[in-house]
């Protein structure tokens, strides 16, 4: 029989359609839904890691704060449960992102950034979260020559800038850390990401919040929101919730402030985990540091190991369905499947035999800036934090402290920052939408396959402060 090398869709003749993270027998049950009418002095909409963070961050600046969060499926079951468990200091979606767009504040968002991910290793600790929490930091890696000199560039410019500056691997020294014959060089940022199971991290902050005293309603959907006197009034299914501020946490799926849905694209990601690895399979790739990797391509591929000695290996393709359309039919894709097994098994040959036990694939909410950003509506009366970009399991915890922020009226250190005081382009209405992310897909392609080398339309998207990314 071929081996799954030589054949890669044989690795996945046994995939379980199903994200691994989430396929837990310790997956707590849901809590019942919102049945009649609720008052509180603040209504978080959103069971993911920017609903979740908001809850918890209310309570603890003000325990005599009364809290009720609403999701409209379960915790964390969207992207927060579905993403490859990367915690990144990072609030820019990347150091080249933040420096070509807020250079003048990228020292001190980098410093924010740094303390964040501080303040969340302490939460971890505080509340008891079991989530395979891991300081391992990340590797860059190039996969083709141009890239080299990209993460030179890089190291240089966190060194010009005063920040501590990420390590430069050669060939030999990459390898030493993980062992792919694809790997030309590496950037190892030694302190800036931690490794965790993202659902785990989600059901510990659940727990957290109901020990302090959150309201949590599951299966319980928010229409948007009506202003009346002094207060918000939003319906349910089967009640209502009555508040004096409403935080947002919706991430891709339709805002109920319908005003900043144009400013937010769904995008799919997809993701393979293979079975558990032997000691002769870990022993061939090395990987002792258990540092998460991602190489450095316009469609670029993102892999770690988790706690029980699997592969997680995701990325490559972005896809955006015509008219914003989030469903769960759009969750799985066999042709990205088959191109993510091919990719993997050309990174570890050594590993050639190995079989994925799941597959998945879900939406992540992306802006023309690629990452979040910030802001107020009904008279400064709700709040929102949207448009991560993939980079959503740290900064999502300052997204919530940033909404807080501006719901209580505070002026701080966070709010008169011009990443969170400036909003990103909006992208245009259908069918120009669509079609101006199948160009932009198109090119990035084709700059992978030319060194490097932006076209005329990348060209103008970067002047316009427009992209694409995931």
């Amino acid at each position: 029989m071929a081996s799954a090398a030589m054949n890669p869709v044989r690795s996945l003749s046994d995939t379980h359609l199903t994200p691994y993270w989430l396929d837990d027998p310790a997956r707590p049950e849901a809590r019942p839904a919102l049945v009649g009418d609720e008052q509180c002095d603040l209504l978080v909409v959103g069971g993911g890691y920017t609903g979740l963070w908001t809850a918890l961050r209310a309570k603890e600046r003000d325990p005599h704060r009364d809290v009720v969060l609403v999701e409209a499926q379960e915790i964390g079951w969207a992207a927060s449960g579905r993403n490859g468990g990367f915690c990144a200091a990072s609030l820019t979606h990347g150091l080249g992102n933040g420096l070509a767009r807020w250079p003048e504040e990228l020292p001190t968002l980098e410093r924010l950034g740094q303390r964040n991910l501080d303040e969340i290793e302490a939460t971890v600790a505080r509340y008891g979260i079991d989530c395979d929490f891991e300081r391992t930091g990340e590797i860059d890696v190039a996969t083709a020559p141009h890239q080299i000199a990209e993460l030179r560039e890089t190291a240089r410019d966190a060194e010009r800038l005063g920040l501590a500056a990420p390590e430069f691997l050669d060939r030999d020294a990459v390898r030493a850390e993980v062992d792919s014959p694809t790997f030309l060089a590496g950037l190892w940022n030694r302190t800036g990401v931690a490794m965790l199971h993202p659902a785990k991290l989600a059901w510990g902050l659940k727990s957290a919040c109901l020990r302090l005293g959150v309201r949590i309603y599951e299966h319980t959907p928010a229409q948007r929101p009506v202003t009346s006197g002094g207060s918000l009034t939003v319906a349910t299914p089967y009640g209502r919730v009555r508040a004096r501020r409403m935080a947002l946490g919706t991430n891709a799926f339709p805002s109920p402030v319908r005003r900043i849905r144009p400013y937010v694209v769904p995008v799919y990601d997809h993701a393979l985990m293979t079975e558990p690895l032997g000691p002769d399979q870990l022993a061939a790739v090395g990987w002792q540091g258990r540092q998460g990797l991602s190489d450095s391509a316009n469609h670029f591929h993102y892999f770690r190991i988790t706690a029980d000695q699997r592969i997680l290996w995701g990325g490559h393709d972005i896809v955006y369905r015509f008219g914003q359309r989030v469903r769960a039919e759009h969750d799985h894709r066999p042709t990205t499947y088959r191109t993510l097994a091919e990719h993997f098994f050309r990174c570890f040959p050594q590993l050639e035999g190995v079989r994925f036990s799941h597959a998945w694939g879900g939406a992540i909410d992306t802006c023309s800036r690629f990452s979040a950003f910030f802001g107020t509506a009904h008279g400064g009366r709700v709040g929102y934090a949207l448009g991560y970009t993939g980079l959503g399991v740290g900064a999502t915890r300052f997204g919530a402290d940033v909404m807080l922020d501006l719901l209580d009226g505070r002026d701080t250190e966070r709010t008169r920052l011009r990443m969170v005081r400036s909003k990103p382009l909006p992208f245009p209405p259908e069918p120009l939408r669509w079609a101006g992310i199948g160009i932009t897909q198109w090119s990035m392609t084709r700059a992978d396959r030319r060194g490097g080398r932006r076209n005329l339309w990348l060209k103008a998207m970067d002047k316009a402060g427009l992209g694409f990314d995931s």
